[in-house]
């Protein structure tokens, strides 16, 4: 993916990258789908439908954890539920680990992702069916596990349905993520209007019928894929099946254990998938930099990645609190009267995709207009970073006010700053990362970017317990300022961080 594709812009954090070399003849001679493969109208549908399943439910899930239970909810403690919404969306970047490892040493990416949507479905009909803490527990856990598997290898399954010189791959995958953002939108428009007037559970089966609809379109479109798309591109010896069932089974029940014992927490599950997110973190970058298969090159080239490393996890901690501290906000603070019509909270969460969708013409025409002039990819991280520090410092001006105090045009404003943030680091993001991996760890790579989105994620859900709607100048402020100083930092040290980079921008 280059910085000069924007139209592949996803909204909220990116999509894994396609990385597998196109194959077959439809690749090039079918064009019934806007000039592109029929093919790819399955999985646009699938991912469209899970993107629209994935942002409808995350758009009333807080609101469901902490309304009393007389307005419909299971009336848990708010900075709980946010930690608990940011635990979630954490395990659903680091799911996306598990599928891109079964997809790449067991099944090949099309089962991955045709499993996953199967799981994704019945995860929503949890959500809808099962009652109080049973169907958030069995809800979450596989809408989870689904939605990284689907994410994991829905993009490289686009990727299979052309030679890697079609001259349509760009204007295809420019759809594909169009399908991203319609989803996106659409979503908790949809789901937020059925919880306001009808409840929750019907909100949860509309994500669930949704997905349903992606499911059963791509049940009937599959078979058009191309054989590639189910290749497995390092086979698990069989002998090995058996330790690596063994290791899932033991992980498994012992993180029931450590249910059953209380050391996993609903209060306390953010910070749990923290601590995972940087073990992993810390390992993977270990493996790389100790390998012997790496050059020198190569070795400094992951150094660079580092700093780039940090600052996508301080901006995703802010910006994924879109679901956390923006929701409460809205719910609380925002009005959202519209000539006489109350607006719903989750509508909240259709700004940013709009944004997104208007937004990423403009950003591809900057790019290319600027080609060699345009800044390098530390100078965008820094600046994505600082400019989504000063949309907290935005909320200021309006912090401690009463109910319906803020004008909806003001977070209007403050989500088209959060999307301007996004366009200079989410779609740059795995562009630079994959020009730095090195050549025997490319996955591994993608996989620390996608960590990166999870470390940030899970953080969200932790800082949010610290946010109170009586005192809200400390918070905005100090995580603002913060996230300036990150920005900071990174700008003044960009050209040690290029020398590192060995000739990549």
């Amino acid at each position: 993916m280059s910085t000069n594709e924007p139209a592949q812009v996803p909204a909220g954090p990116p999509p894994a990258p396609a990385e597998t070399a196109a194959s077959g003849p439809q690749g090039d001679n079918d064009a019934r789908f806007f000039g592109q493969p029929w093919a790819l109208a399955h999985v646009f549908g699938v991912e469209m439908w899970e993107r629209f399943s994935f942002y409808g439910m995350q758009g009333i899930l807080l609101l469901y954890l902490y309304y009393s239970v007389a307005d419909g909810g299971l009336g848990m403690d708010q900075t709980v539920a946010a930690g608990i919404v940011g635990a979630y969306g954490g395990s659903v970047y680091l799911s996306t680990i598990l599928g891109a490892w079964i997809a790449d040493r067991v099944l090949g990416s099309e089962r991955v992702l045709f499993y996953s949507a199967i799981v994704i479905v019945a995860g929503h009909i949890a959500l809808a069916l099962l009652p109080g803490f049973a169907g958030v527990t069995v809800g979450l856990i596989l809408v989870a596990l689904g939605s990284g598997g689907l994410k994991a290898n829905a993009t490289s399954v686009v990727g299979t349905l052309y030679r890697r010189n079609d001259p349509r791959r760009d204007a295809g995958f420019s759809l594909f993520y169009l399908g991203i953002n319609l989803g996106a939108l659409l979503g908790p428009l949809l789901t937020g209007l059925l919880q306001s007037t009808l409840g929750f559970h019907w909100g949860f089966g509309l994500a669930a019928v949704g997905m349903a609809l992606g499911l059963l379109q791509y049940s009937f479109g599959r078979k058009s894929l191309p054989a590639e798309s189910r290749n497995v591109p390092n086979p698990l010896p069989r002998s090995r099946y058996a330790l690596f069932l063994g290791i899932a089974l033991a992980a498994i029940a012992l993180i029931v254990v450590l249910v059953l014992i209380g050391v996993i927490r609903a209060d306390n599950l953010s910070s749990i998938v923290i601590y995972v997110t940087i073990a992993a973190t810390v390992a993977y970058f270990v493996v790389i930099l100790s390998s012997r298969q790496i050059s020198g090159t190569e070795r400094s080239r992951v150094w660079a990645f580092v700093p780039l490393f940090i600052t996508s996890v301080a901006f995703w901690s802010l910006y994924q609190q879109q679901f956390t501290v923006v929701t409460i906000y809205a719910d609380t603070k925002l009005d959202r009267d519209i000539f006489g019509f109350e607006m719903p909270v989750p509508w909240v969460q259709s700004i940013n995709p709009i944004f997104i969708i208007i937004l990423s013409g403009v950003f591809a025409w900057l790019w290319t207009k600027l080609g060699d002039r345009q800044p390098s990819t530390p100078v965008k991280f820094g600046l994505g970073v600082m400019i989504m520090g000063a949309a907290f410092l935005l909320f200021l001006p309006f912090a401690n006010g009463g109910d319906g105090s803020t004008p909806l045009i003001a977070m209007i404003g403050i989500l088209l700053v959060f999307t301007i943030a996004e366009l200079l680091l989410s779609p740059v993001g795995l562009s630079v990362t994959t020009k730095l991996a090195p050549a025997h760890f490319h996955t591994q790579m993608v996989a620390l970017f996608f960590l990166s989105v999870a470390l940030g994620t899970a953080i969200s859900g932790l800082l949010a317990q610290y946010y109170d709607p009586e005192d809200e100048v400390p918070y905005f402020s100090i995580l603002g300022l913060i996230a300036i100083g990150v920005g900071v930092m990174l700008l003044v040290f960009v050209k040690p961080v290029l020398r590192l980079m060995q000739g990549v921008r």
